[in-house]
């Protein structure tokens, strides 16, 4: 075999012990598949003192600083896995292509926010810019979009894409229990962080979905052009009504291009059963692809934890030992397009729409006046159980599902049943897909 691939780690948490571990396991196969010895000769990390399992990193050059790694002679391919889109992560893979390193990262973030740039610098020197563990973890969504797929275009990509919510929502939906209290549970577990705003907000699964969305359409990452909704206000109530309408309640991250423009967004989605991804439950994540010569591709497995996203950073270290140097984003990062955002459109699918209604004569007559001012088409009302007449103010559950129709006409809609005092809360609106 030709020389060895000289690896340095930035960032021993989870994910860089875990190619500690894969290299160590199984270190023979992966040299046979990449045609040369891969080693770890070079690390970073905040902690020296801190235990990394088995491994000994006595013999590794070490520097607290990861810009004095990304900079190291003693290494062909630096490994950024500290995280944030700012910072010591950033400043470190600018450093190691302004070196001549190659460049492996599973950091979503740095992408979302300066993927197209970084694609440049490092397409100018000749060098990889990897980073198929940055989304959906062991899937190898990045992959079939950038190689895989190269003969389709793609008008589509959705899927589930953060295990925290996928977890929260199916306890939600097994177990009878409340969001805060799974959510609870998932702290404890380590699935979600003491803070979980970037994932329960959805923006976890936003940075992911801007990554996706230049692979899949050829355009520059655009972040701010997604619409963000996140699982904070999903009821109980909301989940066991969708289940009794033979649907889940699902997390997603949808990109289409329409030609004219291209719609990102991330919100709580009504998805009937048996349609891609509904059943995928639990942690796990699924990616649908939809190709116009192949079809749908749905791509399923474990989009998180220490090996899965380790075995990802693996495949792009063998991609580069074996002189596989592809273009970050599936085109020269000169070529990608400027991002052109849709027209707002009608959504396909309706939505589902949860009120308590004040139990009074008329309001439902009301509601349906102002739904039909607003030209929007009434598929369905359902009313789940019975006002309480000892209460305050009595009130009766009731559910509209709504033909297609913009989101903008129905959001005006809704405040205006708000403000009418035909509710007693605010509407819970979930939009409801039909894929």
């Amino acid at each position: 075999m030709t020389n060895a691939l000289r690896l340095g780690i930035a960032g021993l948490g989870t994910v860089g012990t875990g190619v500690l571990d894969i290299l160590a396991a199984h270190g023979d196969l992966v040299a046979a598949r990449a045609g040369k010895p891969v080693t770890v000769t070079a690390v970073s990390a905040r902690n020296k003192s801190k235990p990394r399992g088995k491994h000994d990193l006595s013999g590794l050059e070490w520097h607290d600083d990861p810009v004095a790694l990304a900079k190291s002679a003693g290494i062909d391919v630096f490994i950024e896995l500290i995280g944030g889109d700012s910072g010591p992560a950033k400043d470190a893979v600018e450093a190691a292509i302004a070196s001549g390193k190659h460049v492996i990262t599973a950091n979503k973030a740095l992408l979302a926010h300066h993927g197209a740039t970084l694609a440049r610098a490092a397409e100018a020197k000749g060098l990889a810019l990897n980073f198929e563990a940055a989304v959906a973890g062991g899937i190898p969504v990045i992959k079939a979009l950038r190689e895989g797929l190269v003969g389709n275009a793609p008008k589509r990509v959705f899927g589930i894409m953060n295990g925290t919510c996928n977890y929260i929502l199916t306890k939600m939906g097994m177990e009878g229990r409340s969001f805060a209290d799974v959510l609870k549970e998932a702290q404890a577990l380590g699935y979600a962080e003491a803070d979980p705003t970037f994932d329960v907000g959805g923006f976890d699964t936003a940075h992911k979905l801007a990554v996706l969305t230049s692979l899949a359409f050829g355009t520059e990452v655009n972040l701010p052009a997604i619409k963000i909704e996140g699982i904070e206000n999903v009821a109980l109530a909301d989940i066991r009504n969708a289940a009794e309408l033979g649907y889940k309640i699902k997390l997603l991250g949808v990109a289409v291009n329409y030609g004219s423009g291209i719609e990102q967004r991330v919100h709580p989605t009504l998805i009937q059963r048996g349609s891609p991804v509904s059943e995928t439950d639990d942690v796990f994540n699924a990616i649908v692809v939809k190709g116009d010569f192949v079809g749908d591709l749905v791509l399923e497995g474990r989009g998180a934890g220490a090996h899965p996203t380790a075995s990802a950073v693996l495949s792009d270290i063998v991609d580069i030992a074996r002189g596989n140097i592809r273009p970050a984003f599936g085109v020269p990062a000169t070529a990608l397009k400027k991002y052109k955002d849709s027209s707002p459109r009608a959504h396909e699918g309706g939505f589902y729409v949860a009120l308590e209604l004040a139990d009074k004569p008329g309001a439902v007559a009301a509601i349906a006046t102002i739904l039909g001012d607003a030209k929007i088409s009434i598929e369905s009302i359902v009313q789940r159980g019975k006002a309480d007449p000892t209460a305050e103010r009595a009130t009766a559950p009731f559910i509209l599902i709504t033909h297609d129709t913009l989101e903008e006409s129905l959001k005006q809609a809704m405040a205006k049943i708000e403000k009418d005092g035909h509710v007693a809360s605010k509407p819970r609106v979930i939009r409801i897909e039909r894929f």
